[in-house]
């Protein structure tokens, strides 16, 4: 006689079923029967761990956060530069990504952006961490002489999350036909190299032929 199945191991497959088909179906098409099929349960008996579907999706934001603060907690080293820890973080984040393909589908989908509130803050606010340890970042390598000061960090960090970000988008259309990793690692050293290479402001004006 099989043991049943604590309900948080059951959730936990839940999620996990979730995070699957949502890649393989996209987030629009998911629907609360492919997932209980898929994990041996009924639609009802899916219900008794998340009475709707809005609060699946808030565990899988959940599951989604949690995996990003400890890839970001793990990557964090004091005792590399500022810059070599903005290229761990950005590692980090893409290596999540491909190993978790529906973040990207995710981010984009209907389901976030209009019909489901509390994803789209959970999404907002991880979104906006992300931003501000790479600002923070940022300002220690202008401190620290490695990158200019003639620009906002806070500006720097949207270029550079942009850069994750299209990065995935592209990585998903193109049916992850290249090495997220490896093109992330090349496309962030020629924006750090853009953020340490020095410039005048005030260039001269050209001069008018008469």
């Amino acid at each position: 006689m099989r043991s049943r199945k604590s309900a948080e191991t059951r959730k936990t497959e839940i999620v996990d079923a979730a995070l699957k088909l949502a890649d393989e179906l996209g987030p629009d098409r998911l629907t609360t029967q492919a997932i209980a099929q898929s994990v041996g349960l009924t639609q009802p008996g899916l219900f008794r761990h998340f009475p709707k579907k809005s609060t699946l999706w808030e565990a899988v934001a959940t599951r989604i956060g949690n995996l990003m603060r400890a890839g970001w907690d793990a990557a964090a080293d004091g005792r590399r530069s500022p810059s070599d820890q903005i290229r761990r973080l950005i590692g980090t984040q893409l290596r999540l990504i491909q190993a978790t393909p529906a973040i990207p589908a995710i981010l984009f989908s209907r389901e976030l952006h209009s019909k489901n509130e509390g994803l789209r803050q959970a999404f907002f606010g991880l979104m906006g961490r992300f931003h501000q340890l790479i600002a923070g970042l940022v300002g220690q390598a202008q401190m620290a002489g490695e990158l200019r000061r003639d620009f906002s960090p806070e500006d720097a960090a949207f270029l550079i999350v942009g850069l994750v970000q299209g990065l995935a988008v592209r990585w998903s259309l193109s049916g992850r036909r290249f090495d997220l990793i490896t093109e992330g690692s090349r496309l962030l050293e020629l924006q750090l190299a853009g953020f340490s290479q020095s410039r005048d402001l005030n260039p001269p004006a050209p001069e008018v032929s008469s």
